[in-house]
């Protein structure tokens, strides 16, 4: 239940309480310090807040009642120091691509609204409203959800006024993609309409589960035709605008994966013909010598410009090209890597083989691949009475 008013709005939250906004002076959306028990006392708050707008004595709710209260520090002053000295689960510091996509969700999510605030002073209300005016990207949101609730409780341990307000599944998006596996069919297609040396790649994301940042980075001396295995100890990231080679993101991604077998011999064509030579030589060089980069690994999707008044149609390329072939314009790089998770699970591979084969250091992950081959049971299923069908025909 919502209500309009000369100035400002009041609403009626689920709990059975009342909150109030207006937009300010300063053109920006401002909630009362709480919610009240009555829909009287938020239209009061609202009108006094009107008074101090008419006598030119307003500043934003936020800014007065952090000044009426015991100075503290803020969100923007301890952000810094947290990402300097946080550690992972392993005892590591921030991966740089982490880092940076911390410093993404705090310039663009959390500074805006709590940057200059005194930490202590932020309560479910402030953090209720503030999700509620988020733009709709849900992962980005309970990202910085998640972010804020970490530094709000290592701040805790030195202010004992900070109470971290939680808010319960805020710290979970549902995605919107929902990943469908290629088909061994859809894989073949997809391999044929790759260039050649690109080939083996798609190949490795599949077969070996390999993320794409690893797959860059594979040089020689990590792919061993004898014992059949790559070694994955590196992987090239983006950061900050630079290609950067980096170790992986966590202890397990450090691992040695076994190559099917029918691969080996692709392996080694691909080693003759395209990699570059040396042991430190890259698997999958770029035109620039340096790592192939996934945009010319994804290339581009089929579009129709218009060029001097005339249009023209461009064909798709990369990967792109080769999923429209397939069928399978839904279908990202990353998917890839699902795909070979969803077959090794139909292996009857176990939770701890999976969390090894790909590199996870937790089982959650680990336990959707297992959840996507049980899916397959219907299918098979089906599969048998079609047989049974025909026998009986």
């Amino acid at each position: 239940m919502a209500g309009r008013r000369g100035f400002g709005r009041v609403r009626k939250r689920a709990s059975g309480r009342w909150q109030a906004g207006y937009i300010g002076p300063d053109l920006a959306t401002h909630y009362g310090p709480v919610t009240f028990e009555r829909r009287q006392d938020a239209e009061a708050w609202l009108a006094a807040e009107s008074r101090l707008i008419e006598r030119d004595e307003w500043r934003p709710p936020k800014i007065r009642a952090a000044s009426k209260h015991a100075s503290g520090e803020t969100l923007r002053s301890f952000a810094p120091l947290w990402l300097d000295t946080h550690r992972r689960n392993d005892g590591e510091p921030l991966k740089d691509r982490t880092r940076e996509h911390y410093e993404w969700l705090l310039d663009s999510r959390l500074y805006p609204t709590f940057g200059d605030l005194p930490m202590h002073l932020i309560t479910e209300d402030e953090l209720t409203a503030w999700r509620e005016g988020l733009p709709k990207t849900p992962t980005a949101n309970a990202h910085a959800y998640a972010l804020l609730r970490g530094i709000l409780k290592t701040a805790a341990k030195k202010d004992r006024r900070i109470d971290p307000p939680a808010i319960e599944g805020a710290a979970k998006a549902k995605t919107k993609h929902e990943t469908e596996p290629a088909t061994l069919d859809e894989l073949a297609i997809i391999v044929d309409n790759m260039a050649p040396k690109y080939r083996l790649a798609i190949l490795l994301m599949t077969w070996c589960a390999l993320r794409f940042g690893e797959v860059a980075e594979l040089r020689r001396q990590d792919v061993s035709l004898g014992t059949g295995k790559v070694r994955v100890r590196r992987g090239v990231v983006r950061v900050y605008g630079e290609r950067r080679v980096t170790t992986p993101k966590s202890g397990a991604g450090a691992r040695d994966v076994t190559i099917p077998p029918h691969l080996v011999p692709l392996v080694k064509a691909h080693l003759d013909e395209h990699a570059q030579p040396g042991p430190s030589g890259l698997l999958f060089p770029g035109a620039n010598g340096a790592q192939v980069s996934q945009s010319t690994l994804n290339g581009k999707p089929g579009r129709r410009r218009i060029i001097k008044g005339r249009i023209v149609n461009e064909s798709a390329t990369g990967f792109c090209k080769a999923r429209e072939a397939a069928g399978r314009p839904d279908l990202r790089l990353h998917d890839l890597r699902h795909t070979g998770g969803t077959l090794a699970a139909q292996t009857g591979a176990t939770l701890a083989e999976l969390m090894q084969r790909l590199g996870h250091s937790t089982p959650s992950a680990a336990m959707r691949y297992q959840h996507a081959a049980k899916d397959r049971d219907k299918v098979i299923a089906e599969a048998l009475s079609e047989m049974a069908a025909s026998q009986n025909g």
